[in-house]
């Protein structure tokens, strides 16, 4: 992962996720901070990414790095906890019945998808339906059904189900404006999981062989250490040296082949 990635374009995605989550418009304009279940299911989510291999926070921080990319990698893990908590809250009703359920539904989702232990493309790619789901859900058929000029969504269904009223359940309808904005946050945040760096973009050994080229890597060798060839050599061709035992005043000798009589 390149510096600008990490110090600059992931930080920003993340805050803007952040910031654009908590953006309704109804009869005003508000920002919804996230509740304490958004915030709870967001740690859960952040979790979810770690064992999925989507997160790797060895990779943001650890003890090679210099403090500085060290505060840069926190920096990132923190834009991350806050986008979290606040896709989450995108997808949730504000309060109610319908929060609690579409709490105890995604919550379930993560579950399903921890005990099912996919790898990064697969957990990508769960994450992208469940947060899809949600989405339509809430800012489709759940606006259309509370919608004060009744839609005709409600209007079929208050037929289907006979005079039956939705009163007991209560929601607060936003304006369209707030599922456009809600749509751009969830596809940054997307986004963003994406660009996180993968696994196998840290190589402990560089390996010398062009892929491709049929061979195997070359392996690294310590300096000094007598190559292949080297040693085949060696053994190829021993030397036949013996010594004789020195004389008296003198000094050991050495000869090569036979010793001469």
């Amino acid at each position: 992962m390149t510096p600008l990635r990490e110090a600059v374009v992931l930080p920003a995605l993340f805050l803007t996720v952040a910031l654009l989550g908590g953006f309704r418009v109804a009869a005003t304009i508000q920002f919804v901070p996230p509740s304490l279940t958004a915030l709870i299911l967001g740690v859960l989510l952040l979790g979810t990414l770690t064992r999925g291999g989507i997160l790797v926070p060895q990779f943001l921080m650890h003890g090679g790095r210099s403090p500085f990319e060290n505060v840069s990698g926190g920096i990132v893990l923190f834009t991350l906890f806050a986008a979290s908590g606040q896709a989450v809250n995108l997808v949730l009703p504000d309060r109610g019945l319908l929060h609690a359920a579409f709490a105890v539904f995604f919550f379930c989702q993560l579950m399903t998808m921890n005990a099912a232990g996919a790898d990064r493309s697969g957990l990508l790619r769960s994450l992208l339906v469940l947060l899809g789901s949600l989405f339509v859900l809430r800012y489709i058929v759940v606006e259309a059904l509370y919608a004060p000029d009744g839609g005709v969504l409600h209007r079929l269904l208050t037929t289907l189900m006979s005079g039956a009223t939705l009163g007991g359940v209560a929601y607060q309808p936003n304006s369209p404006v707030t599922g456009y904005v809600a749509f751009v946050a969830l596809a940054l945040y997307v986004v963003g999981l994406v660009m996180l760096p993968k696994e196998g973009l840290m190589s402990l050994v560089v390996q010398s062989g062009r892929p491709g080229d049929g061979g195997p890597p070359a392996r690294p060798q310590l300096d000094g250490a007598p190559s292949s060839g080297d040693v085949r050599g060696i053994q190829a061709s021993p030397t036949n040296c013996t010594s004789t035992p020195p004389r008296a005043g003198g000094t050991l000798t050495r000869s090569s082949g036979a010793s001469s009589s």
